[in-house]
């Protein structure tokens, strides 16, 4: 609640301080009134945005929030507004404090440099400084939004000990973080439920963030959901997104539509002839909590099935491997949606997995970046679908 509150608020608050921070820079350097009232119109765009957006997830206004506008905000909000806008006020404010106290210390004699040869030029650098915030957010959300309707079919290979030889060359769709709602609607969901169908995949996997947020979006995600096909069966485990609105609404509205979700439940199937165990286990932050699961879910294991673990937080992959789980399939990093490079970036930051394969002690995790976004911006991190192979070690 608290961070619901500093969120609420302090946006607001320190846009506003911002704002008459850079208006007086922008006096001051003598533009012209006709760019300091679009500058300040771009700002109430943001502002009338967030609250719009805010307004919208209270249930108190029925309009939708327009993509753009959502994109625009969200980059302002937890971007450019903490890590530019305000290091920029925050730096100016201690040059200028430096500059008062050291003024007598350090006549300039020099009168080109208090009235540049090209004032002109000082004004269009000054004022195109003091703007880059804003310029950077709405530049930004106008490139990357078109990007958040595309995404990749990444193929993976692999190679299992434990594998049993009729499953060997077994294949899985594996689908996660599509977060039916403000980016990943309408044409989309039909692209990427065809996409996961052309696959041919034996099985279709989803671990969880269906829906970004309101559960008013969940039928035309289940509805996507429901036109996949695999050869033998689609199972489901829930994320983090899905049960913010009305967790029992999610579960209740799933389980009439036919899609099987999995929470801490086991469902047994035959592949190629042989059985297959899908294990799954609800949403869980602490992992303490998630190994208790991944234990409780072993205890269905049926004799001679080949079991897989889905589940939404990739951290369960520590205590699948400790009970033999040959193949853990996780999603909920994004693949660490802002990475600097492959290896360096958000993810390898705040999780010990965050995209790809990882192995250990003849186990495997597979964690995907999601085939859809909450957040406008990703990089080297591609929204995708999952195409794994299995094989025999």
């Amino acid at each position: 609640m608290l961070f619901f509150l500093i969120i609420i608020f302090g946006i607001p608050l320190l846009s506003l301080a911002w704002w008459w921070w850079a208006h007086r820079r922008l006096s001051q350097l003598e533009i012209p009134a006709i760019w300091r009232w679009m500058f300040s119109l771009a700002l109430i765009v943001l502002l009338v945005g967030f609250t719009w957006i805010i307004l919208a997830r209270r249930e108190m206004v029925d309009a939708a929030v327009p993509p753009a506008v959502y994109a625009a905000v969200l980059l302002w909000g937890l971007i450019f507004l903490p890590f530019v806008a305000l290091p920029m006020m925050t730096t100016w404010a201690m040059l200028a404090t430096g500059k008062f106290f050291t003024r007598k210390l350090r006549p300039i004699t020099d009168s080109t440099a208090l009235h540049p040869a090209d004032p002109a030029r000082r004004r269009l650098l000054g004022a195109t400084v003091v703007a880059l915030p804003l310029l950077a957010t709405f530049g930004t959300a106008g490139i990357t939004l078109p990007r958040t309707q595309h995404f990749r079919i990444r193929t993976l290979t692999v190679k299992l000990k434990d594998l049993p030889p009729a499953l060997d060359g077994m294949t899985i769709a594996h689908v996660t973080d599509t977060h039916v709602g403000k980016f990943t609607r309408g044409a989309l969901l039909d692209r990427i439920a065809k996409a996961t169908t052309e696959l041919g995949a034996d099985l279709i996997l989803l671990t969880g963030d269906l829906i970004d947020n309101s559960i008013k979006d969940l039928p035309a995600a289940l509805a996507m959901v429901r036109q996949m096909r695999a050869r033998y069966g689609l199972f489901m485990v829930e994320g983090n997104h899905d049960l913010f609105d009305d967790p029992e609404e999610f579960v209740r509205q799933t389980h009439a539509s036919g899609v099987p979700l999995l929470r801490n439940q086991a469902a047994l199937l035959q592949v190629r002839g042989h059985p297959v165990q899908i294990m799954g286990i609800p949403w869980n932050r602490s992992e303490a909590r998630i190994a208790n699961d991944v234990a409780n879910v072993m205890t269905l294991k049926e004799f001679d099935s080949f079991p897989i673990l889905l589940a939404h937080h990739p951290h369960a992959f520590d205590a699948a491997a400790e009970h033999g789980i040959p193949l853990t399939l996780a999603g909920h990093t994004h693949g660490g949606q802002l990475m600097l490079t492959e290896e360096i970036g958000a993810g390898p930051a705040m999780y010990k997995y965050w995209s790809g394969l990882y192995q250990k002690a003849d186990r495997a995790l597979i964690v995907s970046n999601g085939a859809g976004n909450w957040f406008p911006l990703r990089t080297h991190a591609p929204a995708e679908i999952i195409h794994l192979t299995l094989r025999r070690a």
